[in-house]
């Protein structure tokens, strides 16, 4: 039902192609709202209705131009810069605004969720541009983007062109948004656009925890490293579920491997006494061993940043609320953005911390002297004439040193404005854009470690030895790209490999 949906919800309609049925949306509730707010309106003086907006809410608007008031902010605000958003996150800021409108306290017309059900079913994506939102009365500006496409004005991405939407909208037949008392306010004022892309976000986060679990597993078989680095005991005594959690998966990802040494049988169970330096190392580097402490929080900072997410994507997130229940209507600030910017700077910091535990792996595999049984940087040709992927690196550390940089919390920068109205805001959509941005370094970082293990593992000649889960993407990526040996050119190969990590 469209009023309660999970970011599960929202996936299937995006990969799955679902369409929204009309039979699914709240149309009581919808209708009691709107029509409590058009007798409630009368003869009292409403923020947004019958006043100005922001620091203009002082002007009074006379009553014979209420319908040109919502028409002019939406209009005034389409005033975003730089490059459209990627279709995925506006169509799924597109879903958030219906699903908030449809909690029933914003009084808008029942076509105005009509007409966006319709632009998400059809696939008409606005051009939304990157830069405007402030989060503070939501996101202002990018929301004014959408409600202009629905206005019949403006542009939108169709059928893989720009096309201007009134062409669109008379090619399917579609009558655009006809205002009624302050639908041109309740579009642009809100959350969705950061929660939409923070959704957006979400999915890919939680794909790339999945991927470094799995890479830790198989470098930890690279380096038959000790397996009571996972032991269910060891984590038990540190109590933190995060970190108890991603050893449970690393050791069911890691059965069936032949591999990692048991410290009991190697070290325990019979005497070193006449040794005084072990070849194999009796514990591994941290990079390897340490990854349930370092991939803990980041899968406990996702848990609740989901949690966050849809909570938001199941709020009322406009401003004044109206509220059919108690027949009343409120003025707050639930369009401020704090939520979404918190929790989007947090993932981003998660995500750079993922991203330089690859990173570390990933030097690890190409370092002979320190791991001590494979060549320089992988390289199955010869060394001086070849290079294997030692330029690998040089992007994998660029990426990584970007992402780092790129980890300042957004949430802590606010600039006053709109004449200090809005006196503190919470960049909540950039928050979400920097930490898109961070997401997308993370899985080029992370295809290089995939493409580097499945190199890793064809130098020692142990793909029969791997357990069947990292085997299972050794095949993957040996379908994208072969063993090299001779020198070639990695890009194309490499966009293939990631494309596989993204949909996988």
């Amino acid at each position: 039902m469209i009023g309660t949906i999970t970011i599960d919800d929202i996936k299937k309609i995006l990969v799955n192609k679902i369409t929204l049925k009309k039979d699914l949306v709240p149309w009581e509730r919808i209708n009691n709202c709107y029509n409590f707010l058009e007798n409630f309106c009368r003869d009292k003086i409403i923020y947004g209705i019958n006043t100005g907006f922001g620091p203009m809410a002082q002007w009074r608007v006379d009553d014979k131009s209420l319908k040109d008031l919502q028409y002019n902010i939406i209009r005034s605000h389409s005033t975003g810069a730089g490059n459209a958003l990627p279709d995925d996150c506006v169509k799924s800021a597109m879903i958030v605004r219906l699903n908030q409108l449809a909690q029933g306290y914003s009084g808008v017309h029942p076509d105005t969720l009509l007409l966006l059900a319709m632009m998400i079913n059809h696939n008409i994506i606005p051009f939304i541009p990157r830069h405007g939102s402030v989060g503070a009365s939501g996101d202002l500006v990018q929301l004014a983007h959408l409600a202009l496409c629905m206005l019949g004005e403006g542009k939108v991405h169709y059928r893989g062109e720009w096309m201007n939407t009134s062409d669109v909208f008379a090619e399917l037949g579609i009558k655009p948004l006809e205002i009624h008392i302050r639908e041109g306010l309740s579009l642009v004022n809100g959350t969705s656009v950061m929660t939409g892309i923070g959704i957006i976000n979400q999915l890919d986060a939680e794909k790339l925890l999945d991927w470094a679990i799995l890479s830790s597993v198989w470098i930890n078989e690279i380096a038959s490293s000790y397996d009571d680095f996972m032991a269910a005991p060891l984590q038990q005594v540190r109590r933190h579920y995060g970190q108890i959690e991603i050893a449970h998966r690393m050791r069911e990802l890691a059965k069936g491997g032949q591999l990692m040494s048991s410290r009991q049988h190697m070290l325990y169970d019979e005497s070193h006494s006449d040794v005084k330096v072990f070849k194999h190392k009796v514990q591994a580097y941290y990079s390897l061993r340490c990854v349930p402490q370092i991939l803990g929080p980041i899968l406990e900072t996702l848990e609740s940043s989901r949690r966050v997410l849809e909570e938001e994507l199941n709020c009322a997130s406009d401003n004044p609320i109206v509220d059919p229940d108690t027949q009343n209507v409120y003025h707050g600030g639930n369009f401020h953005g704090d939520y979404i910017s918190l929790e989007q700077d947090k993932v981003k910091i998660a995500m750079v911390r993922l991203m330089m535990t690859a990173e570390r792996q990933l030097n690890y595999l190409f370092h002979d002297r320190i791991n001590g049984i494979l060549p320089p940087f992988l390289n199955m040709g010869t060394l001086g004439l070849n290079y294997g992927m030692q330029a690998c690196q040089f992007t994998a550390t660029s990426t990584t040193a970007e992402s780092q940089t790129l980890a300042m919390p957004n949430y802590v920068h606010s600039i006053p404005n709109n004449n200090d109205n809005q006196d503190i805001v919470s960049m909540g959509t950039n928050s979400a854009l920097l930490c898109k941005q961070v997401i997308d370094n993370a899985y080029q970082v992370m295809t290089i470690h995939m493409v580097a293990l499945a190199q890793a593992t064809d130098c020692l000649e142990v793909v029969d030895k791997l357990s069947p889960a990292t085997c299972k993407e050794y095949d993957a990526i040996r379908q994208i790209i072969g063993t090299r040996v001779e020198d070639a050119p990695f890009y194309d190969e490499m966009k293939q490999v990631e494309e596989y990590l993204r949909k996988k």
